[in-house]
């Protein structure tokens, strides 16, 4: 009785090998911009009228309440200096 090996071919072998390859080779997505976490805290913020310190990078503190914010900005309300 003789027994035959049965090997898979090679360009079945090589087929799915590139395509698992290609899998792992895509890049990751680039995450978005803006988290909604952002949001939340800045309104969060705005509706308690929490007290606020900014510091800027010269040092200087700017103390207050945020009234409106933007994607660059931001509006702080202070009580004894001008806003």
């Amino acid at each position: 009785m003789n027994r035959k090996l049965i090997r898979p071919d090679l360009a079945e072998v090589k087929e799915q090998f590139h395509g698992t390859a290609k899998m792992y080779r895509q890049r990751k997505p680039i995450p978005p911009e803006q988290t909604s976490a952002e949001s939340f805290y800045y309104l969060k913020q705005m509706s308690n009228k929490t007290r606020m310190v900014i510091v800027l990078k010269d040092g200087e503190e700017i103390r207050g309440t945020i009234e409106w914010y933007d994607k660059s900005a931001l509006k702080v309300h202070r009580a004894s200096d001008p806003n």
